[in-house]
């Protein structure tokens, strides 16, 4: 829970805000888990072909060997040398907890280490049996990823996967390991790639982070344009300016929308006058849907961290994505979302599931209503659990940002209010120089 409701006052002077293109619109990681209690497996287990292994699987430090004569118990788990698992399980990468520790010797309570699973022993008894079940951390969704794993030869093992901290645990996607299948001459200079979506023919824009490694899982970042924008322009704004806050941890998509009838857009230039997101028939929200699939199946994802930001008709998208599909819900991805000067113009939803969930609106916003966005974040507090109070508004100076108090562990609801109009880019209507990015950045970090 959060246990205040805190408000960050900036005074940059006077503010007066250019207008971009018109909208409407234009883990903290927890400790090193450790293993289970060092079991004892007695100084030498005794008896026939199975050893006096006693009820479960019992290493221990001392060396447990099977005898030639039976004497043992219910499953006999000496057999050969079984060692009591000195070698550290790996707690796994990311998430939440640091690296579980397989206990020193086999069997044992359960580990708390990172998300992937810790293992146990080098070498167990014959039938020895590991640890139970990874469970999952105190996080949301933690632990989903988890499972800890034995020895070689039925070793105890290092105890559970680790749980996820305060966060979600990493979560591999299909193209983790893997060579990518789309082109490398496709993605990162501006390239529309094209994409069919149910019957349509769409396309999109990707950017991969040049260092990028197939067996880490990275942060996926949807960023919708506005009305009247398109991909080309999200590539060329540096996706609102979250690439360069970044520093090549993410993969960034930008979709393009379609217009009012509902047919793909195509223009080429930077910009596309009609295009948006009014989500026909959700014809808009399934092209996401199968967007993320698609890169999920060709790079490596943290399927636990996948976000969406868009400005006014983008801002809509972004609501109506994360109303639909909060992580956690059957087909559901999105883990966080940054709604700047949004509205309901995508389809009306009403959140059931939580989602961390950032925003910015102008007071002077004359496309579309500050009391507009104040009540999509209004709607998210509740489904965060949230205990809700209307969010400053700026009265003087740039901008003012308001954390709502008591929201759900992992999900917490920030509202910036900015003297301002219509625009992602408060202060000064340019993609750099404007604070809002690094907030959106440090918003969607902290997972």
């Amino acid at each position: 829970m959060i246990p205040r409701r805190s408000v960050r006052c900036f005074l940059l002077g006077s503010a007066l805000v250019a207008l971009g293109a018109a909208g409407c619109g234009s883990t903290s990681p927890s400790d090193t888990g450790t293993g289970g209690q060092s079991s004892s497996g007695g100084s030498q287990g005794s008896g026939g072909s199975s050893g006096t292994g006693g009820t479960t699987g019992s290493g221990g430090a001392a060396v447990g060997t099977g005898g030639s004569s039976s004497t043992g118990g219910k499953t006999g788990t000496g057999g050969s040398p079984g060692t009591g698992g000195m070698s550290k399980g790996s707690g796994g990468q990311a998430s939440g907890g640091a690296t579980g520790s397989g206990g020193n010797s086999m069997g044992g309570n359960h580990g708390t280490g990172g998300a992937a699973a810790g293992t146990g022993g080098a070498s167990g008894g014959a039938k020895g049996e590991g640890g139970n079940m990874g469970s999952g951390g105190s996080g949301p969704a933690g632990g989903a990823h988890g499972g800890g794993t034995g020895g070689a030869a039925g070793a105890g093992s290092g105890g559970m996967s680790g749980g996820g901290g305060s966060g979600a645990p990493s979560g591999m996607s299909a193209g983790c390991g893997k060579a990518p299948g789309i082109a490398s001459s496709m993605y990162n200079n501006g390239t529309r790639i094209p994409f069919t979506s149910g019957s349509q023919q769409r396309r999109y824009i990707l950017n991969v982070p040049t260092n990028y490694d197939n067996t880490h899982p990275y942060k996926l970042i949807i960023t919708y344009h506005e009305l009247n924008g398109n991909d080309v322009e999200m590539y060329n704004q540096k996706f609102y300016n979250l690439l360069p806050q970044s520093n090549n941890t993410a993969i960034f998509i930008a979709p393009n929308g379609t217009q009012s009838s509902g047919s793909p857009c195509s223009g080429t230039g930077s910009g596309d006058s009609g295009c948006g997101w009014p989500n026909q028939g959700n014809a808009d929200l399934m092209y996401a849907d199968a967007l993320v699939q698609e890169i999920e199946k060709n790079f490596c994802v943290d399927t636990s961290r996948i976000f969406a930001n868009g400005w006014s008709y983008g801002g809509s998208m972004s609501y109506k994505t994360a109303c639909e599909r909060p992580l956690g819900a059957a087909n559901g991805y999105i883990r966080g979302v940054a709604v700047y000067s949004g509205s309901q113009l995508s389809g009306n939803c009403t959140p059931s599931k939580p989602v961390a969930y950032y925003a910015s609106h102008g007071t002077h916003d004359s496309v579309l209503n500050y009391s507009n966005g104040v009540g999509l974040a209004q709607n998210f507090a509740k489904a965060n659990g949230c205990t809700w109070a209307t969010p400053t508004a700026v009265m003087s100076g740039a901008h003012v940002c308001t954390n709502e108090m008591g929201c759900m562990q992992g999900y917490p609801l920030e509202f910036c209010s900015f003297n301002g109009d219509h625009t992602p880019y408060p202060d000064n209507g340019q993609e750099s120089g404007s604070w809002n990015a690094a907030n959106v950045w440090m918003f969607f970090n902290q997972f």
